[in-house]
């Protein structure tokens, strides 16, 4: 997969997710990664070590990250990245557990990195039309 057909899909799901136009609009022209930060879900782009972790993970990865949702908890500092992965076989499903709020995430630990991994987390809009960690 192309990282333009990646792109269509990620662009696709911020649309289902129903994200900040603006956001949408920088991520498509612009090609910036926006993180969605507590407590509201306000929008502020990737950059410095945050961006390079995402490029890192892209590259390992073979995957396009185009939204971070960040949350802190008990276990630390988390960064959940929302991702199109190479299989577009999985692309549907994707796309409905994001519809359901249930979807598909790398989750980042800041404090334990060790214990970074894959898994479905839970998600709700916030009121500045971003995404908030439930679960």
């Amino acid at each position: 997969m192309t990282r333009d057909e990646k792109k269509a899909e990620a662009i696709k799901r911020m649309k289902l997710a129903d994200i900040f136009p603006q956001t949408i609009k920088q991520f498509e022209e612009d090609g910036y990664v926006s993180i969605s930060e507590p407590p509201v879900g306000a929008f502020f782009w990737a950059e410095g070590e945050d961006l390079q972790r995402i490029r890192d993970f892209e590259e390992k990865h073979n995957a396009l990250v185009y939204l971070v949702i960040r949350s802190y908890t008990d276990f630390g500092k988390m960064d959940c990245y929302l991702y199109v992965s190479d299989y577009p076989e999985e692309w549907p499903q994707d796309r409905e557990d994001l519809a359901n709020s249930e979807p598909m995430a790398y989750v980042y630990n800041h404090d334990m990195p060790d214990c970074s991994e894959f898994g479905c987390i839970g998600t709700r809009r916030s009121i500045a039309a971003g995404l908030l960690r439930t679960w």
